[in-house]
């Protein structure tokens, strides 16, 4: 099988089921596991890279509100990959590739490829994705072998956070997957911070992150603030750091009188919804116990 990932998660999760040797094409955003350097490109963005994050939101908004596309296909490239699969989500085009333009590209490839359409917004859907990915691709029996591994993982995360939350409440914690505008998180990370033992002040499980106002985390005064930029690297979410210490009452929160205000790299961890967000909830457990943790950053 000859497979085109249109979504660096699902790069993830087709390398997670061992099918590296079947992906022929990735987007320009594809950067994980290494070793994929090698292969063709079929994505651009109209976004300019190493913007604030006020510049990239006004881009973006920008682009949506003339109904320009953010990500563009290079529909030649692809025809002469010859894909049978191509992997792509319907569920944020500020994400991915609009996912029309993904079916009107496969209505004129000939033979025309197979779709698969990836859209969680929660760690049980991460399962669903990868046992639907290891059907298609006849990796059934390693994708089910993957989703216990991950499970149990959960379940051990999860028996060890509940036993600190039985000795002590859950800490109030926001999570802010932009800085400037600020964007509460949305989707699994409420859950992954619930599992974790926190308690996610502002986002909703299985929604979208949603704008907020300072004065709303001022109210709050959260015990725990993570910031974790959508598809920012850790460098590029410190550059922004200094715009939200800025903002007025930061040193009178209590997360910051306690030093419990860190930063993550947002394009590895937390940001796709791929096997490594068992990591991100590993990280999560860490941070709320205390535990030291090279995976991020106290924001001093």
């Amino acid at each position: 099988m000859r497979i085109v990932s249109l979504l660096p998660s699902a790069t993830e999760i087709i390398c997670h089921l061992d099918l590296q040797s079947s992906l022929v094409g990735i987007t320009h955003e594809c950067d994980y596991p290494s070793g994929l350097t090698h292969l063709p490109i079929v994505t651009q963005s109209s976004i300019q890279k190493h913007l604030s994050s006020r510049a990239i939101d006004r881009q973006v908004r920008t682009a949506l509100q003339n109904a320009n596309a953010i990500y563009t296909l290079d529909t030649d490239l692809i025809k002469t990959l010859q894909p049978d699969l191509l992997v792509t989500q319907s569920l944020c085009n500020v994400c991915a590739v609009d996912h029309k333009a993904v079916k009107e590209l496969a209505a004129t490839l000939n033979p025309s490829p197979s779709i698969i359409n990836l859209e969680p917004v929660c760690l049980n859907d991460i399962y669903t994705t990868l046992q639907r990915l290891g059907d298609t691709c006849q990796r059934q029996t390693l994708a089910t072998q993957k989703i216990r591994h991950m499970q149990q993982r959960v379940d051990e995360i999860a028996r060890t956070a509940n036993h600190r939350v039985q000795q002590s409440a859950q800490p109030r914690v926001v999570f802010l997957e932009w800085i400037d505008p600020l964007f509460s998180s949305g989707h699994w990370i409420p859950e992954i911070i619930q599992i974790a033992g926190g308690q996610d002040m502002c986002g909703t499980a299985g929604h979208a992150a949603k704008r907020l106002e300072w004065s709303q985390i001022l109210a709050i005064d959260p015990e725990f603030l993570v910031v974790s930029c959508c598809g920012y690297t850790l460098s590029q979410t410190q550059t922004d750091l200094n715009r939200l210490k800025s903002l007025p009452g930061w040193q009178k929160l209590q997360c910051v009188q306690t030093q419990h205000c860190y930063v993550v790299n947002g394009n590895a961890y937390f940001s796709r919804p791929s096997p490594r967000l068992l990591d991100s909830l590993e990280i999560m457990a860490n941070m709320l116990s205390d535990t030291r943790d090279n995976r991020y950053q106290l924001i001093m």
